[in-house]
């Protein structure tokens, strides 16, 4: 049997960190059997030989646009069997014009009232990921996403109706869900602005189980 293999795609705006905030896990994914592949840049969604290597896709990489060969590839190594796995906006908040992608990912990201803010994450349901979790208080940006309505969410947060948008008073949005995609999995966290946020106890036990989860991995 060959090894697994993830891919790890990192870049876009620096200010979600995006290589500090990938590194975290790099300790992680090779403990658990993982060979490790780093990429710069979204070309690599266009590397058959890559794309079909991958038995993980980790990304984090905000802003910017896929292009059409970047997309399809993404997608249909995805479709065909690969995890697909990121956080906050390395995966909301990148390629808005790209309609595959977002169905794929089952979300994007609109905006974030006030900022900063004190907020509650609240674990729904019973699954692998978040098995044994409470709800827990974070202080970082409350994502507010248009969402598909298929997706199985496992954390929530609700929103208080900022002064910024009042309008938003009382909606419950997934934090966390997962979804399958063809013969993949998908694993999506709107949490992880800096690796402080991605350091908060409950929030790395759910983004480890969620890399597990999307590489079809116990």
């Amino acid at each position: 049997m060959r090894p697994l293999r993830a891919l790890i795609v990192r870049g876009g705006w620096d200010g979600h960190e995006p290589i500090a905030c990938t590194e975290l896990f790099r300790d992680f994914l090779e403990g658990n059997g993982f060979s490790l592949r780093i990429a710069d840049s979204l070309d690599v969604y266009t590397d058959a030989h890559a794309l079909r290597e991958a038995d993980l896709i980790v990304q984090c990489w905000t802003g910017g646009r896929l292009t059409g060969e970047q997309e399809e590839g993404l997608v249909e190594r995805v479709a065909a069997g690969a995890g697909f796995a990121g956080w906050h906006g390395g995966v909301l908040a990148v390629g808005y014009e790209a309609s595959r992608y977002q169905y794929m990912v089952g979300g994007r990201f609109l905006f974030h009232p006030g900022g900063f803010v004190d907020h509650t994450v609240a674990v729904t349901g019973d699954h692998p990921i978040t098995r044994g979790l409470r709800d827990y208080d974070v202080h970082t940006e409350q994502y507010y996403c248009h969402v598909d309505p298929t997706l199985e969410v496992l954390a929530t947060t609700t929103f208080d109706g900022h002064p910024e948008a009042p309008e938003t008073a009382g909606a419950v949005m997934p934090v966390t869900w997962i979804r399958p995609f063809g013969a993949g999995r998908v694993f999506v966290t709107t949490l992880g602005h800096a690796p402080s946020d991605l350091l908060i106890g409950p929030t790395r036990t759910m983004v480890e189980r969620g890399l597990l989860w999307a590489a079809a991995r116990p």
